[in-house]
């Protein structure tokens, strides 16, 4: 089955713009978006593993977590959460981080929306970096290649969790 899956760019709005549809119903997704335990099976792109130290996820809560690579390098990011709607939407400020939970400014401000029925759901989400400069750092530490390769894990990971 062929699903939908765009990773557009825009420089001049400083934005990422991603959306992409999954085969799976619309709780289980947005289950592995907003659990701990799901993410850190998923988020990380291969090799790399995601290692979550610490989530509420509440508005005014966040999630602290690295990327740990295959020889144990991690690298550090805080979430900070902004605003919920169970099932449909949140939005989130993300930065870098040491691993004190020191956050590197400027960030980016990620918005998420859920939408779907039945066994089909679609993520949109809009990541709109406060500077070019850290929009260019995103893009030259490989986001665009991580993100996809992390969007196949999930991809995966919801069909083992669904029994497909």
């Amino acid at each position: 089955m062929n699903l939908f899956f765009d990773f557009t760019v825009d420089k001049a709005a400083k934005t990422v713009y991603i959306t992409r549809e999954f085969d799976a119903d619309p709780a289980l997704v947005w289950d592995a978006f907003t659990t701990a335990e799901i993410l850190d099976q998923w988020v990380a792109p291969k090799p790399w593993k995601s290692k979550t130290k610490a989530m509420d996820f509440e508005v005014g809560g966040r999630r602290f977590y690295a990327m740990v690579s295959p020889e144990g390098l991690e690298r550090w990011a805080v979430q900070r959460y902004l605003s919920i709607t169970p099932k449909t939407h949140f939005k989130m400020l993300n930065a870098f981080a040491d691993e004190n939970e020191n956050p590197e400014l400027p960030g980016s401000e990620w918005d998420h929306h859920f939408t779907g029925q039945d066994e089909k759901t679609t993520v949109r989400i809009t990541i709109y970096n406060e500077s070019l400069e850290r929009l260019e750092k995103m893009i030259e530490m490989g986001f665009n290649e991580g993100f996809k390769m992390s969007m196949t894990n999930l991809e995966n990971l919801l069909k083992t969790l669904q029994g497909k």
